[in-house]
């Protein structure tokens, strides 16, 4: 048990030091928002998904609906619910239901590429250790960038906070060169954004980010749907 824990935190190290430096950005994005650094540490502790926090703060800072919210994390954050089923393949025989519930928790996209990567079968140890390393990351970025945003200049704050945004371009340019269909639904998500922002400025935020996320998903997969293999699978 030991071994396993130990080996999950040595794979959550490179994904912690990422989560570090973009966690940053969102603390002091938080801070800019109006939060404390409490609050925003809070909502890092309590939501690893960097997309839906994001998202999320915006729809603070201009006093959205709790309605918006919920949707705008569901649309955001509902591939994890994909992703968990995928992993739910590969684990080990003493994953109990508790054990699955508290490993949902960490489940982020990039302990999801780790995890799947590896070869064995995943106990409750590995995934613990992994998750334990990467949200320790994620939090202690929170909170430091939060502090700084703080004390540091205003000028300073606004160009460490484009750290997020950073990390969102990184996620989406690669598959988007590789696949048409990513980055048709990349511009038409972006296209469709624009307009919310400057034409249909009744729209609030939350409602924007909602739409644009469904309309683009939909005509990606009218366009471009998933064909089935001739062995059934996808």
């Amino acid at each position: 048990m030991k071994s396993d824990f130990f080996r999950g935190m040595s794979h959550g190290i490179p994904i912690a030091l990422g989560y570090l430096s973009v966690s940053f950005g969102f603390g002091i994005k938080a801070v800019s928002a109006g939060l404390s650094v409490f609050a925003a540490t809070a909502i890092s502790a309590t939501n690893l998904t960097s997309a839906g926090q994001a998202a999320g703060v915006d729809i603070i800072a201009v006093g959205g609906t709790l309605i918006e919210m919920i949707l705008v994390q569901l649309t955001i954050n509902i591939r994890y619910s994909l992703m968990a089923l995928s992993l739910s393949q590969k684990l080990d025989g003493k994953f109990s239901l508790p054990h699955r519930l508290v490993a949902s928790y960490g489940i982020t996209d990039e302990i999801f590429a780790v995890c799947s990567a590896q070869k064995q079968k995943l106990t409750p140890a590995y995934m613990y250790g992994i998750i334990l390393i990467s949200a320790v990351g994620w939090i202690t970025g929170t909170a430091l960038g939060a502090a700084a945003g703080q004390l540091l200049p205003e000028s300073i704050s606004n160009a460490l906070g484009i750290v997020l945004y950073g990390m969102f371009m990184a996620i989406i340019i690669p598959p988007a060169r590789k696949q048409l269909s990513v980055l048709l639904v990349v511009v038409l998500s972006a296209l469709t954004s624009i307009l919310f922002r400057y034409v249909l400025t009744a729209v609030s935020s939350g409602f924007a980010v909602i739409i644009s996320a469904v309309v683009a998903s939909a005509v990606g997969a009218l366009l471009f749907p998933v064909k089935d293999t001739e062995d059934g699978q996808q």
